[in-house]
């Protein structure tokens, strides 16, 4: 049964999810029909330091995913085709895309340059479904830009988005309002939205594996356990999902952190861990268009006690060496040396925030815009 908030036909909102579909690959083999049905690899050269922006569906049957390294890529697939980044073409191609939601509705909320959440409900009141919209949508994507999306339907975001990946590539599933409970009840609590590595095993050691179990987990234990996000959980787990869709959603910070299957105690290891997230965070502030001015560096121990320290620089950051420039120090105060073992981490993070809109045109045409200049400058360092 829907929650009171939502369970009036009035109230009931029709959200569509659309993700493209291996989007930087499926431009190239677009664009280079020679690479149609092999094993594309976007990314930096195998044979350097370089990673693994994203690949076709053909590359990720092998075991090949975004982030890791282009040598272990080149490892579980040799004959896969390494293609440099076109990042240029990778964002006409999404503006392409945008446009053709934006005739559909204005409540629009870009995830990045190949994702997106609308709020048609307004567009439904002439009795048009959301599911036809989600259709037409998909086939104007395909005939207008040569690319196909994948596209979830349901009454709010966490289920549209959960939808638009279970049939994908290519695919589209509706979930209405009477369905929501029992697609959710079978899940594994790692498809729900912020529930990582960390999160599943702590939920499993309190014998939580699916969403039923979640849903059968009085609110007072998960809000006792894992605060406000306690109550998200035990939200979600009944199909209760109340964000809107922000058309000008502002992001304050990008992030990404990393849970070891194994304690970390080696702290040249640790380091150079926290410089590989450098890079992640600086592709992700360039694919966003942003830069920041505070870095921060997050270290768990195994005993989930949580240390953050964080550093503001004086101009806006986004290149992966300024980052890095700032992480000796944070790490230091972050995970003293010293400890003992026990006290060695189980997870880490760099998160960069503060952020602004990157699109700084500079007052000499002559020269590049900070945006222009975070896209060549990152092009270079993923080859």
């Amino acid at each position: 049964m829907l929650d009171e908030r939502t369970e009036k036909p009035s109230h009931i909102r029709k959200i569509i999810h659309v993700d493209m579909d291996a989007f930087f690959a499926a431009v190239e083999q677009r664009d280079h029909p020679e690479l149609m049905g092999q094993p594309v690899v976007v990314g930096g050269d195998p044979a350097s330091r370089g990673v693994v922006a994203t690949c076709s569906y053909e590359a990720r049957s092998f075991g090949i995913h975004s982030a890791m390294t282009a040598s272990r890529a080149r490892v579980l697939c040799p004959q896969a085709v390494f293609v440099r980044p076109r990042m240029d073409a990778y964002r006409a191609a999404s503006q392409q895309v945008m446009r053709i939601l934006r005739s559909y509705t204005h409540l629009i909320e870009p995830l990045s340059l190949d994702e997106a959440f609308l709020d048609v409900t307004a567009a439904t009141t002439d009795g048009t479904l959301a599911v036809q919209i989600a259709k037409e949508i998909r086939a104007r994507i395909e005939r207008e830009t040569g690319l196909t999306a994948s596209a979830g339907v349901s009454y709010n975001k966490a289920l549209a988005k959960l939808a638009s990946d279970w049939r994908k590539p290519n695919g589209l599933l509706v979930i209405p309002p009477d369905r929501g409970l029992t697609f959710l009840a079978p899940l594994h609590v790692s498809k729900l939205h912020g529930v990582g590595p960390a999160t599943v095993e702590r939920l499993s050691k309190m014998g939580i594996h699916t969403v039923l179990d979640l849903r059968n987990t009085p609110q007072e234990t998960l809000t006792r356990r894992f605060g406000k996000t306690g109550l998200w959980f035990y939200e979600v787990a009944r199909g209760i999902d109340l964000r809107p869709v922000q058309p000008h959603r502002e992001r304050k910070s990008v992030g990404y952190e990393r849970t070891f299957q194994e304690n970390l105690s080696d702290r040249t290891v640790m380091l150079n861990t926290l410089q590989e997230m450098a890079g992640q965070v600086s592709r992700r502030l360039h694919e966003l268009e942003l830069t920041g001015r505070t870095v921060s560096v997050k270290a768990r121990f195994g005993d989930f006690q949580t240390v953050t320290r964080a550093h503001t620089v004086a101009q806006p950051i986004w290149r992966a060496e300024e980052i890095s420039a700032c992480l000796p120090e944070l790490f230091a105060k972050a995970v003293p040396p010293g400890l003992p073992v026990p006290a060695s981490v189980r997870l880490l993070g760099v998160t960069v925030s503060s952020c602004a809109d990157a699109k700084v045109n500079s007052s000499d045409s002559g020269q590049l815009s900070l945006l222009d200049e975070i896209m060549h400058y990152q092009l270079a360092q993923l080859s």
